[in-house]
C-alpha cells in the first residue's frame, strides 16, 4: 500500500489509500486521526471529515510495522455562518432559496456556509468566491421543480465596446439561455463545497424529462455549473436526479472533483455524470457514476465557440472510479471543436456501459478540433458492450447525415477538418464484450497513432447484435474484432478471445 494525501480543506482531507488498486481496496484499512480510531474503509480514495481547522493533524493508515503516516495542516476558517439563523427551515417544503443565498452573500472571506441535517427545497443558488459549503450527512438540497421559478443564464450578451462579449449560459457546445444550476458558480474562485450531504434535482419529479429536447423559455438546468471559474473543489456529496447534465465546468481551471457519487435512472435523457467544456487541470478521483448518458464526456464547444476562443479541453487526470450503467465510460465529444488532449484515465471500473473509451467528432468541427494524447491504462471492463470507439463521422446536428459528413471519399483538407492524434490503451482488460470495438478516422485525415499495449478482450457473441459506432453504412454486429479504418499507424499487443472471424479487421 502507498497512500498520499490528494486535498486538504478547512474541515476535510482526501486520502488515496493506494495507487495501484482500483475502485476499492481487497479488505477494508483503518484510519486513525491524531491517534484515534475514525473509520474502517474499503474505498482507495477516502474522506476524513471533522477537522479542527488551522490545525496540525496526524493521519494513520493501517495498523503496525505497515502503517503509513501522514502530517496536515487544515486552512483556516474566518466564521461559520448557519442556514438556520438566516431563516431557512429545511422542512421540505419551504421555500429555503433567500435564506441559503443570504448565507452564502454575508459569508465573509474563507468563512463556511453550514447546512445542518435537513431537507432544504430551494431554487438555483450562487456561488462567490472564496467561501466553503459544508452539507452534513443527511442534509439534503433539493431543487425545486417549477421552471418558472427559476433564474435564465441569457446564452450571450454583447458589450458596450462591440469587441467582446458575455457568455453566460450553455447548451451542449453553444452559448444558448439556460436555466441556471442548483449550484451556479460565474467568475468565482476558491471554492470548496464538501460533506456527506446530498444535491437532488427532482428530474423525475418535475417536467424535465417530458420533451427534453425542446427548449422552453431557456434549456434544462444542471446540478452544477461552473462558468469561467478557477480553484474550486468539491468532496464527498452525493448528486441524484438531475434535469439534465450533472456537473458542468465551463472555460474553468484547477478543478478537483473527490470522491462524488453521482446517479439518474438508467432511462433518463442526457444526465451525463461529468462533462468539463474547455477546461484545463482537472482532478476527478474516486467517483462513483450510474447514469442515463455518458459518465464522462469531455468536450471543448462546437464551431462557433471553438473558433472564437480556441480554449482546448486539456491536462484531466480521471482515476479510481467506477463507472456504470452509462452510455459510455469516458466520451470525448463530439462538441470538441476547441480540442481535446493530454486526458490520462487509470486505474478505473467500467461495468454495464454501453462503451468503454469512445472519441466522437465528424467534419465540421474544424482544424482547431484536434484530439491527441489520449491515455487510458490499469483499467478493468466488465459487460462493457465495445471497448474502444472512435468515430470521425458521428452523424450529429442537422446536418449530421449529409454526404460532407458521411462520404467515404478522401476529401481536401481545410479549415473545417478536424484531427486525432495518438490514442493509448495500456494494461487493459474486459470481459464480455459484444465486439472489441471500432476506429474510424477520416480518409483525408486519419487516426495518426493508436498504440494497445497489455490489452485482452473476451468478446461473448451471445449479446444482442449492437452498432459499434453511429456513422452510416455500420451494421449490427455481434462476437467481431476489431475494425480499423482509416488508421495510419497500429501498435498492438492486443489479445481477443470468442470472436468470431479475425481478431483485427483492416478496412
Amino acid at each position: 500500500m502507498n497512500s498520499k494525501c490528494l486535498f486538504v480543506g478547512n474541515r476535510s482531507a482526501v486520502i488515496q489509500l493506494d495507487e495501484e488498486h482500483f475502485f476499492t481496496l481487497d479488505e477494508p484499512v483503518s484510519i486513525f486521526v491524531n491517534g484515534t480510531w475514525v473509520c474502517d474503509t474499503v474505498n482507495v480514495i477516502t474522506s476524513i471529515w471533522n477537522l479542527i481547522p488551522d490545525s496540525d493533524v496526524d493521519i494513520t493508515i493501517g495498523t503496525g510495522s505497515l502503517a503509513q503516516h501522514h502530517r496536515i495542516h487544515t486552512k483556516e476558517e474566518s466564521a461559520t455562518l448557519n442556514v438556520l439563523d438566516f431563516g431557512a427551515v429545511g422542512d421540505g417544503v419551504h421555500n429555503d432559496t433567500n435564506a441559503i443565498q443570504a448565507a452564502i452573500a454575508c459569508c465573509p472571506e474563507n468563512g463556511r456556509v453550514l447546512i445542518p441535517k435537513g431537507t432544504y427545497s430551494t431554487c438555483p443558488l450562487f456561488l462567490k468566491s472564496h467561501i466553503r459549503i459544508e452539507l452534513v450527512k443527511d442534509a439534503v438540497l433539493l431543487l425545486r421543480t417549477d421552471r418558472n421559478e427559476f433564474p435564465i443564464l441569457p446564452g450571450m450578451i454583447q458589450t458596450f465596446d462591440e469587441q467582446d462579449d458575455l457568455n453566460f449560459g450553455s447548451w451542449e457546445g453553444n452559448p444558448l439561455s439556460s436555466f441556471a444550476a442548483l449550484l451556479t458558480g460565474i467568475h468565482v474562485e476558491d471554492v470548496l463545497v464538501y460533506g456527506e450531504g446530498v444535491l437532488d434535482g427532482q428530474g423525475d419529479l418535475g417536467d424535465w424529462w417530458i420533451q427534453h429536447k425542446v427548449k422552453r423559455d431557456a434549456f434544462r438546468p444542471r446540478m452544477i455549473f461552473l462558468n469561467h471559474c478557477t480553484h474550486i473543489d468539491f468532496q464527498g456529496i452525493t448528486i441524484r436526479r438531475s434535469p439534465s447534465w450533472n456537473v458542468h465546468p465551463y472555460f474553468s481551471d484547477d478543478l478537483g472533483f473527490y470522491q462524488l457519487k453521482i446517479s439518474a435512472p438508467s432511462n433518463s435523457p442526457n444526465t451525463d455524470g461529468f462533462d468539463p467544456e474547455s477546461c484545463s487541470r482537472v482532478h476527478v478521483f474516486g467517483i462513483h457514476f450510474s447514469v442515463g448518458d455518458d459518465c464522462i464526456a469531455i468536450k471543448s464547444g462546437k464551431i462557433y465557440m471553438g473558433q472564437r476562443y480556441k480554449k482546448s479541453c486539456s491536462d484531466l487526470e480521471i482515476a479510481h472510479c467506477l463507472m456504470e450503467n452509462g452510455h459510455g465510460g469516458v466520451t470525448i465529444g463530439s462538441e470538441m471543436a476547441g480540442g481535446v488532449h493530454d486526458v490520462r484515465i487509470h486505474h478505473c471500473m467500467m461495468v454495464h456501459t454501453d462503451r468503454g473509451l469512445r472519441v466522437k467528432t465528424r467534419r465540421g468541427r474544424g482544424k482547431q478540433g484536434r484530439i491527441d494524447r489520449i491515455c487510458m491504462d490499469h483499467v478493468i471492463m466488465d459487460y462493457v458492450l465495445v471497448p474502444l470507439a472512435v468515430n470521425s463521422m458521428y452523424y450529429c446536428d442537422p446536418d449530421g447525415h449529409s454526404p460532407y459528413v458521411q462520404t467515404r471519399e478522401k476529401l481536401p483538407v481545410d479549415d473545417r477538418t478536424p484531427s486525432i492524434g495518438t490514442i493509448m490503451m495500456e494494461h487493459v482488460k474486459a470481459d464480455n464484450a459484444a465486439n472489441v470495438g471500432y476506429v474510424l478516422g477520416l480518409p483525408e485525415a486519419p487516426v495518426e497513432q493508436l498504440i494497445m499495449r497489455d490489452v485482452s478482450v473476451h468478446v461473448n457473441p451471445s449479446h444482442e447484435p449492437m452498432v459499434c459506432i453511429m456513422a452510416e453504412g455500420i451494421e449490427p454486429t455481434a462476437g467481431r474484432g476489431l475494425v480499423l479504418e482509416n488508421v495510419n499507424q497500429f501498435d498492438q499487443e492486443l489479445k481477443v478471445e470468442g470472436q468470431v472471424g479475425d481478431a483485427v479487421i483492416l478496412k
